[in-house]
């Protein structure tokens, strides 16, 4: 186990030596070298952005909201939301809602939409289109995170086809952030959609082809009702090696990169020709997750002892190079229900984590499923160590993606799992009523607690996040998480895109979804 872990610490230097030592590479990448636009120059039209990304688009997990960036990026580019979030902001900015007004008991949302705009398809959109989508989300066969919180919407009020009224059945706190990430979708297209065959949305791209394993490319829509975006199209192109989509990203075949590991981003940008992107505002979190439906696993002694062995500061350091922080709390720091103290309960203390596996007594082998692919191998591996130094014997399981998400709604991990999650930087109470990770009502770790429950219902009514009542909400939650630790955080993540100096404008959304309605291409 511990050889296995000095192999990717070595197979990590290798390839740090071997990337340094591609100079033919640099250098064809920095002669195309160029920077943003001066004050006044004009933005240049043309071009198609090529984008890699480490996953293929998953159609029927489309309305899923998780992040994949094929998904995002068809969602964010192809698809309108009916508000915005910019930047690390909250605040709701409009989209297809120009206006909006929320009853004082919390229990009436009414919104003005735009009367200009039409599906790729040539359909208007109404208040209909509202209708029909946030009605889908609650469809258990999409399986949506925001499932939740779209069921509060109790009726809707259609009779005006450029206005929508919502009645919900109590104050939801986080109904702006379902209008933020919601896709608005197309009845007659639906089922087309799933299957991945049409992606007829209203938003700056239509939606051209998508081969599976292969790629998506999107063109840009002439008919948009907004500003028409400076991009040609873009394409998606689907690298699941990390050392191949760095390679492509390195000779220019590439002007963007999802998934480029922390190290592979700080040795391109080093380099020169490139830039990180640390995506502000959309913060992740690494977690362990934990099944409570293994009988070893309900002991909550052995939970605490996994959590005081985890070494987050090395995970931290050497594997997201400083790119985040260690924390015991799910919440970064800009969040209301972040809490300084509360957040460092957990450090890494080996004695504790012993003496509460010798009070145990026989600890069983414990399976971690992980994500294949380097970088998560190399976190796993080191929390196998980490584990073991402790006195709990680890048995690692790669996993392809697909199947993590599987492993996660389903609920049958068979012991513990490492992965990120979000929704953290959205409105908190969307964390204990939304993700799959931390649902009260339902979750990945088989965790029920009717104190929980109830918790996260009083943090879902506070309508400001930031009031006094909130902020006891957030509390409480806190004081779940840490206690019962039905998961344990590692450290909240900076997520990083690489992309050439050849692309401006690159953006992103809350969800990190790549928005290029503004992108633009320098290179000739």
């Amino acid at each position: 186990m511990f050889s296995r872990l000095l192999l990717s610490v070595s197979a990590l230097a290798a390839v740090a030596a071997l990337l340094t030592g591609c100079t033919s590479a640099v250098a064809l990448q920095k002669a195309g070298t160029a920077t943003e636009l001066e004050p006044g120059q004009e933005v240049p039209v043309g071009g198609t952005a090529r984008i890699g990304v480490d996953r293929d688009l998953v159609p029927a997990s489309f309305l899923f909201i998780t992040n994949n960036p094929v998904n995002g990026g068809v969602a964010a580019n192809v698809f309108d939301t009916l508000v915005s979030y910019s930047g690390g902001s909250l605040e709701p900015h409009p989209r297809l809602a120009t206006a909006w007004q929320l009853s004082g008991d919390g229990r009436r949302l009414e919104l003005t939409l735009r009367d200009d705009v039409r599906f790729h398809n040539g359909k208007q959109f109404t208040s209909a289109d509202v209708a029909f989508t946030l009605r889908t989300l609650t469809d258990p066969g999409w399986n949506a995170q925001f499932r939740r919180t779209a069921a509060t919407i109790t009726a809707f009020d259609t009779s005006d086809p450029f206005r929508i009224g919502l009645t919900l059945a109590q104050p939801t706190g986080n109904i702006f952030d379902l209008l933020s990430v919601a896709p608005i979708i197309d009845a007659q297209t639906l089922a087309r959609l799933k299957e991945g065959r049409e992606f007829n949305g209203t938003g700056p791209f239509r939606f051209v082809s998508w081969q599976p394993k292969v790629g998506l490319s999107i063109r840009r829509n002439d008919d948009y009702w907004g500003a028409k975006a400076p991009l040609d199209g873009a394409t998606f192109t689907v690298v699941t090696d990390e050392q191949a989509l760095v390679t492509k990203l390195r000779t220019g075949q590439l002007d963007a990169a999802y998934g480029v590991s922390p190290l592979d981003a700080e040795l391109a940008v080093s380099r020169g020709g490139f830039r990180s992107h640390l995506l502000e505002g959309s913060e992740g979190n690494q977690y362990v997750g934990i099944n409570l439906a293994n009988p070893a696993l309900r002991d909550v002694r052995l939970r605490q002892a996994i959590a005081y062995a985890i070494d987050r500061d090395r995970i931290l350091t050497d594997v997201y190079r400083g790119n985040g922080y260690a924390s015991s709390l799910p919440w970064p720091r800009t969040s209301p229900a972040y809490n300084e103290q509360d957040a460092g309960t957990y450090r890494r203390d080996v004695d504790r984590a012993r003496a509460l596996v010798a009070e145990i007594g026989t600890v069983p082998p414990i399976p971690l499923n992980y994500q294949a692919g380097r970088t998560d191998r190399i976190i796993a591996e080191i929390i196998q160590s980490n584990l073991a130094d402790a006195g709990i014997e680890v048995q690692l399981v790669p996993t392809d993606a697909a199947q993590m998400l599987s492993l996660l709604v389903a609920g049958r991990f068979p012991g513990l799992w490492v992965v990120q999650h979000g929704f953290a930087q959205m409105t908190p109470s969307t964390l204990a009523v939304a993700a799959y990770p931390f649902n009260a009502a339902k979750n990945a770790s088989n965790f029920v607690d009717a104190g929980y429950q109830a918790h996260a219902v009083a943090a879902w009514k506070q309508q400001d996040p930031t009031s006094p009542e909130a902020i006891a909400a957030y509390r409480a939650l806190n004081r779940d998480l840490l206690d019962a630790l039905f998961l344990v955080e590692i450290g909240v993540i900076q997520p990083e895109v690489v992309t050439s100096t050849a692309i401006g404008g690159f953006a992103w959304t809350r969800t990190i979804d790549p928005d290029l309605r503004s992108a633009y291409l320098l290179r000739s």
